[in-house]
C-alpha cells in the first residue's frame, strides 16, 4: 500500500493507468494532496485517501489499494461497500466549496484496486452507477462512479496493459513496457534513503496504533465481562453493594443496570 501510493504519485504511471482502465485520452492530471485526510466539522471520523487526481476536464479520481477484504467483527459484514459510500460522500463535500450549488460537483471515480474478488464472479472489473430499479435503462446522471478492480479476475474486456498490471500486482511479473516502468520505479524507491526512512516512520506509527487498539480492545472486553457478571449476580439475588464489590463497578453503574433489569 505504501509503495502503491509512491508509484501512483508518478504522473506518467497514474495517467496511463487511468487511460487504459477507462479507455479514454487524458491530456494531463493534477494531484490533489496525496493521502489526503478528509474530516468535516460534523464528524470525528477522518479518512485518508491514497491518491486523488483531477484531469483536464475536471473529472476527479480517487485510487485506493485494497490488500485485505476486511470484515467488521461486530456485524460480521464486509466493510468495502460502505467504505466506498463513505469515501464518495466525504470527497463530494471536500470538492464543493461552501455556498456553491450542487450542480458544480465534478464527475468522480472511486477506484478500488483489490487483490481479491469481492463478489466472486470472476470479473476483471465491477463498475457501479445508480440505476432505476423499475426501469434499468434509466441511469441517475449524478456523474459518480465506483469501480472495484479485481486483480484475480478471469472475465471481461480489459486492455493488455491493465491485464499486465494485474499480473504484476499478483506475481510481480513484468510483461509490458508499462509494468517495466512500474518495476523500475519500485526498484528506485527501494534504494531511496528518504523513502525508506518514511516507510520506517509509517510502520512505527501503525505499530503504535495497533498496540493502542489492542489495549483499548482489552479494556472494552473487560468492561463487557464485568457487566455480564453483574447481570448473572443480579439473577442470583445479590445486592447492589455486593455486586459492585465483586465486579469493581461503580455503585451508580450497578444501580443503573439494576433499573434496566427491572424494566425487562
Amino acid at each position: 500500500d505504501f509503495i502503491f501510493k509512491k508509484v501512483m504519485s508518478r504522473k506518467r504511471i497514474c495517467k496511463h493507468l487511468l487511460e487504459e482502465l477507462l479507455q479514454i485520452e487524458i491530456a494531463d492530471i493534477n494531484y490533489l494532496e496525496a493521502e489526503k485526510t478528509l474530516e468535516p466539522e460534523y464528524t470525528s471520523r477522518g479518512i485518508r485517501l491514497d491518491i486523488i487526481v483531477a484531469d483536464d476536464k475536471n473529472t476527479h479520481y480517487n485510487l485506493e489499494m485494497q490488500v485485505k477484504n476486511n470484515k467488521n467483527p461486530d456485524t460480521d459484514t464486509y466493510v468495502l461497500p460502505k467504505r466506498s459510500r463513505y469515501y464518495q460522500a466525504l470527497l463530494d463535500i471536500d470538492l464543493l466549496q461552501k455556498g456553491q450549488p450542487y450542480d458544480l460537483l465534478p464527475p468522480t471515480f472511486i477506484i478500488f484496486i483489490c487483490v481479491f474478488d469481492f463478489f466472486e464472479h470472476g470479473n476483471y472489473v465491477y463498475t457501479f452507477k445508480k440505476r432505476c430499479l423499475e426501469n434499468l435503462e434509466l441511469e441517475l446522471p449524478d456523474e459518480a462512479t465506483t469501480m472495484l478492480l479485481n486483480t484475480k479476475g478471469k472475465h471481461g474486456d480489459i486492455s493488455k496493459d491493465i491485464k499486465s498490471f494485474y499480473d504484476y500486482v499478483n506475481n510481480h511479473i513484468v510483461t509490458t513496457d508499462f509494468t517495466k516502468q512500474i518495476d523500475d520505479e519500485i526498484s528506485y524507491l527501494k534504494l531511496d534513503t528518504k523513502v525508506r526512512r518514511e516507510f520506517m516512520l509509517m510502520e512505527a506509527r501503525l505499530l503504535d496504533e495497533r498496540r493502542e487498539g489492542i489495549a483499548e480492545g482489552k479494556e472494552i472486553g473487560i468492561a463487557k465481562e464485568k457487566l455480564a457478571t453483574a447481570k448473572r449476580l443480579f439473577s442470583m439475588g445479590l445486592s447492589v453493594q455486593d455486586i459492585a464489590t465483586a465486579t469493581s463497578l461503580p455503585i451508580e453503574q450497578v444501580e443503573a443496570l439494576q433499573a434496566e433489569q427491572a424494566c425487562r
